[in-house]
């Protein structure tokens, strides 16, 4: 035991006077002055010197990704003069430092091979991405030019946006790997401290990806092999170490060694200092222009060779720009049946929806595809596909265009997508199948597409008209993927929107392809911030419902910007157009209705079994016709209701289309024009009776007393009574008042009155003989009238004075016809005992209310030409 004793005391000695011996050897190195450089031979380093200063000055435009690229470090010091030293990088090969950019030497190195790569390589053939955590970015501050020029990404200085920076980086090499092409894109990986060990296991699996992933790394501050916590080892990497003299030692690069020990180049190396501020500056400018020109997407580009020779029965595809160098193609089929668009405003996206609708359209037949668009912002966004007095073309494919939407006309729209739905499915069942592209090739089944533009404007506030879209855009979103039926949707902002509180996850997660435009970021989930940084032009798409790690940045054109080509393919797609083809049913939000314009009014003729009294324009898809049948019901009367002056013009059209239905003498018409708005419509209306060779009479207040007393007196075989006052001034046409008009059987009169509660004191007035007031006469003539022919067309300007005069709410069914014009939904409520009708007022557009069959819709009214909208002078 005491000879172990022994043994260990004098190893412990032996151990220590070693270490002595050591420590004075390293002081003695330090002390001593820089090793003289080995003797070289003078004509060797002179050529080394040619061939190095020849290769460090590649020409522009070199590829970096398929073979690697000779970069210059530094200068090797010799006793017989200096030459360039020179390292592989790309085409699979790394440069790594062993201190990091704290170091000035070793920032400096970085940022001067950054820039004699950006110098070397071609236009868009080099990304650079750089990361410090340790200087928080300051390496980078010297090469901002290049950072605003866009070929250098904003360094990434968190530990989130480290591992941004590794995903995106993985994510290129396996899109390189996939597409294997000569000229793919290089990214450059900068890193100017290694990250934690996590991060740096993953960046060294970077440089053992091969020259296929295109990627290239340069890493500073990464441990050598002698320290505590060996790091991953790096692949096909040049190790460069620097020394306490002022120098580096560059080891063996892979492939091509210096040295056959593997000690590396036998001579120390004067590193390159930083490139000058206007070097930078320069080559920034120089390749912000490059990277305009190489960025810059041509419409052409997203359109296919030939136009309609694809089938939509699988799904529908088009390129709507370029992800890197290679085109970006988007799908609507079972994978992403719909997509969501965000972006705010001037950000592209109505550019973006052009793009996708003029690629499609261009792709596919109408026959293979229709399409439903829908603009809610103001604007012209959609014109362009339909007919206009300057360009008579259309695309073929569109049905519906509705253009500065009314809410109220998108639910119409819905509501038929809705109706597509049924009758799919019904043709579904009919085959025996449960998917569109399941049906017998020859049964014609097209894909729809609808394209709703600020849609959050659809569902606006929480009214009705918010909770019935809400629950057809959940329909159309659930079994839209297996009919063939595909929404977009696209708005400025995706949050705040009422009708969708708890119901937002059951709408958008049907909704698998994100677009996030500059602005838009809100389509993605939270923890996604590809959309952060995006400048217009570009755009995020996402094909996992906007889950990070499944975005793919693209730029696109501006369609805006070739005008000539657009209208070139449209013109092109019209003439093409199936025989027989017709127009898309167009809504212009800002458009009036003029009633000559109205379908249903130029063909109406006389004959007719049942008059109609046309009064405006559906908000429906097809713009049907709103008009009111004249039968003989009780209560067949026209009431129009709002002090707006379009009330006249309503009266106007509704008289107008009555005259249509009549030949001259069999039907007469009563005008009591008693307010002043109403005169310049009287007055139209009466040289347009006039004209149509109709008796005509104008009626002051105590005259329209007099012919309500006479009609609502019983008087076998005649409508009215004879001897009736008539104004001093009306005007007639070419029979009698007491002619055919009068006679019995076919005769119909038409009491038009204009400001019907102007005569309010004089209709309440007591006839002085009788003790009657001629209010029970028109009371009377509401409820008799329609069985004699009688019908009145009145203006009041107020619920409560329309009221009065039928005798209370009690009789409303009296005048079964309302169009209310400038009446709130609360009064209009109210007065027609209806608890939740939702109505907003606003300028050219009505309610019309028919008691008899329960319906509501809203219309555009029939106005003149120069009629100032309501609230205008």
């Amino acid at each position: 035991m005491g000879r172990l004793a022994s043994a260990y005391g004098q190893a412990v000695s032996a151990h220590r006077a070693a270490r002595v011996h050591l420590d004075n050897a390293r002081a003695a190195l330090r002390a001593a002055p820089p090793p003289a450089p080995p003797p070289a031979d003078p004509d060797l380093v002179a050529r080394l010197a040619r061939v190095g200063g020849a290769l460090a000055a590649p020409a522009p435009g070199t590829p970096l990704t398929g073979t690697p690229l000779p970069v210059r470090l530094g200068e090797a010091i010799t006793a017989g003069g200096g030459f360039p030293v020179l390292v592989p990088l790309g085409g699979g090969h790394h440069l790594s430092v062993d201190v990091d950019a704290r170091d000035p030497r070793a920032a400096a190195l970085l940022r001067a091979v950054v820039l004699r790569m950006l110098a070397t390589a071609p236009p868009g053939g080099l990304r650079v991405a750089g990361l410090d955590a340790a200087a928080l970015g300051a390496t980078f501050g010297p090469l901002r030019p290049l950072v605003d020029a866009g070929v250098l990404d904003p360094p990434a200085t968190t530990e989130a946006e480290v591992a941004a920076l590794l995903d995106d980086a993985e994510r290129h090499a396996r899109a390189a790997r996939q597409s294997d092409r000569d000229d793919q894109e290089l990214l450059l990986v900068v890193a100017a401290s290694a990250p934690p060990p996590r991060e740096a296991a993953r960046l060294a699996a970077l440089t053992h990806a091969g020259p296929a992933a295109a990627v290239c790394v340069l890493v500073g501050g990464w441990p050598t092999g002698s320290s505590a916590t060996p790091p991953p080892p790096l692949g096909t990497t040049t190790a460069l170490r620097l020394t306490p003299d002022g120098y580096a030692h560059v080891g063996d690069p892979p492939g091509a060694p210096f040295s056959a020990d593997g000690s590396g180049l036998a001579v120390p190396v004067l590193l390159d200092g930083d490139p000058p501020p206007a070097a930078v500056s320069a080559l920034a400018g120089h390749l912000d222009a490059a990277a305009r020109r190489h960025a810059a997407v041509g419409f052409a580009e997203l359109l296919p060779p030939r136009r309609w020779a694809e089938s939509g029965r699988a799904g529908l595809r088009t390129v709507v720009g370029r992800a890197g160098r290679d085109p970006a193609p988007v799908a609507f089929d079972d994978a992403t049946p719909h997509w969501l668009v965000g972006g705010r405003t001037g950000a592209g996206k109505t550019v973006f929806l052009l793009d996708v609708l003029y690629g499609l359209a261009a792709r596919y037949s109408p026959a293979e595809l229709q399409l439903y668009l829908l603009d809610f912002k103001e604007g012209v966004s959609f014109t362009e596909f339909v007919p206009t007095e300057r360009d008579p073309s259309w695309l073929p494919h569109a049905r519906t265009v509705g253009i500065e939407s009314d809410r109220e006309y998108g639910v119409a729209v819905l509501r038929e997508l809705r109706r597509e739905l049924h009758r799919r499915a019904t043709l579904l069942k009919r085959h025996g199948v449960t998917k569109l592209a399941d049906l017998p090739a020859d049964v014609p089944a097209p894909r729809v597409v609808a394209v709703v533009d600020e849609f959050q404007v659809l569902l606006a506030g929480n009214d009705a008209i918010a909770r019935e879209s809400v629950d057809l855009l959940e329909e159309l979103a659930r079994k839209g993927r297996s009919y063939g039926v595909h929404l977009v949707l696209a708005s400025q902002a995706m949050t705040g929107i009422e009708a969708l509180y708890g119901r937002a996850e059951a709408v958008f997660g049907q909704f698998a392809l994100r677009v996030a435009l500059p602005g838009g970021g809100g389509v993605l989930d939270r923890d996604n911030s590809a959309a952060a940084t995006l400048a217009v032009g570009t755009a995020v798409l996402n094909t996992a419902a906007g889950a990070a790690g499944a975005d793919t940045v693209v730029r696109f054109p501006d369609a805006h910007a070739e005008t000539g080509a657009l209208a070139r393919l449209r013109h092109e797609l019209w003439q093409a157009r199936p025989q027989g083809a017709r127009p898309p049913s167009v809504f212009r939000g800002y458009e009036g209705a003029r009633v000559e314009d109205d379908a249903t009014f130029v063909g109406l003729r006389p004959g007719g079994r049942r008059p109609l009294a046309l009064v405006g324009r559906t908000v429906d898809v097809d713009g049907t016709s709103a008009l009111f049948m004249l039968d003989t019901s009780p209560g067949r009367h026209l009431a129009v209701v709002g002090t707006a002056a379009t009330a006249a013009e309503v009266l106007r059209a509704a008289t107008l289309s009555l005259a249509r239905q009549h030949r001259p003498g069999e039907a007469r018409f009563l005008l009591a024009p008693l307010v002043a708005a109403a005169d310049p419509a009287v007055d139209d209306t009466v040289a347009a009776l006039v004209a149509a060779g109709h008796p005509v009479e104008r009626l002051d207040a105590h005259a329209l007393r007099d012919r309500v007393v006479e009609l609502a007196a019983p008087a076998p075989g005649s409508n009215a009574a004879p001897g009736a006052a008539a104004d001093p001034n009306a005007a007639t046409g070419p029979s009698a008042a007491t002619g055919p008009a009068g006679a019995a059987g076919s005769a119909r009169t038409y009491l038009v009155v204009f400001g019907m509660d102007a005569a309010a004191a004089v209709l309440a007035a007591a006839d002085p003989v009788t003790f009657r007031a001629a209010h029970e006469d028109l009371r009377a003539l509401l409820r008799q009238g329609p069985g004699r022919g009688v019908h009145l067309l009145g203006w009041w300007r107020g619920l409560r004075r329309l009221a009065d005069d039928i005798g209370g709410t009690q009789n409303r069914d009296d005048v079964a016809c309302l169009v209310a014009l400038n009446v709130t939904g609360a009064e209009l409520g109210l007065h027609l005992g209806v608890h939740d009708l939702a109505y907003q007022p606003r300028a050219d557009r009505a309610l019309l209310v028919d008691r008899h069959d329960q319906r509501v819709r809203l219309i555009v009214p029939f106005t003149r030409d120069g009629h100032a909208p309501d609230g205008e002078s």
